[in-house]
């Protein structure tokens, strides 16, 4: 396998209160902060392990509609435990149709739901492996 000449480094997404987005993505996916080196208070950077970093900017601002097929996506051991941690916490799915509280099985096999952000961004939760 050829080495890429470019690999991801950080995905940024623009979100109306910071608190609220960086909170958000650390509960529901346990994700670690890492150090920034702006420090200014509209920044919070995340680790995403090889895959590079997230990068939360304040700013945005209103909250928007995105369309689903612009989403970020993040594997899980189990869609099932997810399900029910989103459950908990009082957070709305769907599947890809759409349909309230349902999981797609793709043709490969893998369970895959969808949801939004605090600032309408799609995010896509399955268990490929």
């Amino acid at each position: 396998m050829t080495k890429p000449k470019s690999i991801l480094n950080h995905i940024a997404l623009y979100v109306f209160d910071l608190n609220k987005a960086s909170a958000f993505y650390e509960q529901v996916f346990e994700l670690e902060k890492i150090p920034e080196p702006f420090r200014d208070g509209k920044h919070t950077w995340f680790s995403l392990g090889q895959a590079g970093q997230l990068h939360l900017i304040q700013g945005a601002v209103a909250r928007r509609m995105f369309d689903k097929n612009e989403h970020l996506c993040f594997s899980v051991e189990s869609v099932d435990a997810f399900v029910k941690k989103l459950k908990l916490a009082d957070i709305k799915f769907e599947n890809w149709a759409g349909d309230a509280g349902g999981i797609t099985l793709r043709v490969d096999g893998v369970k895959q739901i969808y949801f939004k952000d605090l600032d309408g961004h799609w995010l896509e939760v399955n268990d490929a492996k």
